[in-house]
């Protein structure tokens, strides 16, 4: 509601500031699914499939930022979806 203190969202301690939107993410509590962040809802992430799809909520404790060779691999398969015209 307005004028009401904004409580900044909860950090794990894996990592120290919340992502910028679109950064990939590797959530570690669904067998390290990669997921865009795609904001904060309350106190969990919001996270979506690269190539599109319903999206999921994740603790922050457990995730972690993807490393060089999965952002590789899932912009490969990104690309390759809009290759076959799917809908991403």
């Amino acid at each position: 509601m307005p004028g009401e203190p904004v409580q900044p969202p909860p950090q794990g301690p894996a990592l120290a500031a919340v992502p910028v939107p679109g950064t990939l993410m590797v959530d570690t509590s669904r067998d390290d699914r990669l997921g865009e962040f795609r904001g904060v809802a309350g106190p969990y992430w919001s996270l979506r499939p690269v190539r599109g799809g319903a999206g999921w909520e994740a603790e922050p404790a457990a995730v972690r930022r993807a490393t060089r060779k999965e952002r590789l691999h899932a912009e490969i398969e990104r690309w390759n979806a809009r290759s076959r015209g799917e809908v991403l």
